[in-house]
């Protein structure tokens, strides 16, 4: 059986420890990383707009991604929840900015709320290496 790693953020979300979450879970060949948001480990919400968080956002995804020896290049999945459908423009344009080459898949959906009512937009990701 292949082993599984389990990591916190870095840094960590202000929610892991009181909801007892990995950020960051190896499990063989495969690399996931957990709901991100752009909140820092303060409770600050970084970014206004969905197009800020989400550039926020991925570039907390590709550090966590090199904590396991991977990079945006051996993602394949992305799921995006967004609170705002219609802003979707904004989001994909982010996305885009860095995934273009990569193009994994990607499913992006409306949901009624997020954890922080600042929030537009989490993010999951799926590598393999």
């Amino acid at each position: 059986m292949d082993e599984i790693s389990r990591f916190g953020g870095d840094p960590p979300s202000p929610y892991e420890e009181t909801f007892g979450f990995s950020r960051l879970v190896g499990a063989g060949r495969f690399v996931l990383v957990g709901g991100t948001t752009s909140i820092d480990p303060t409770g600050v919400v970084l970014g206004v707009t969905p197009y800020e968080q989400t550039v926020e956002i991925l570039g907390k995804i590709k550090h966590e991604l090199r904590r396991c020896d991977c990079g945006l290049a051996d993602v394949v999945q992305v799921r995006i929840y967004v609170i705002d459908i219609s802003r979707s423009d904004e989001v994909g344009r982010a996305f885009s900015d860095v995934f273009r080459s990569v193009r994994p898949l990607m499913t992006m959906v409306q949901v009624a709320a997020l954890i922080d009512p600042r929030m537009w937009v989490e993010i999951e990701a799926v590598a393999y290496k």
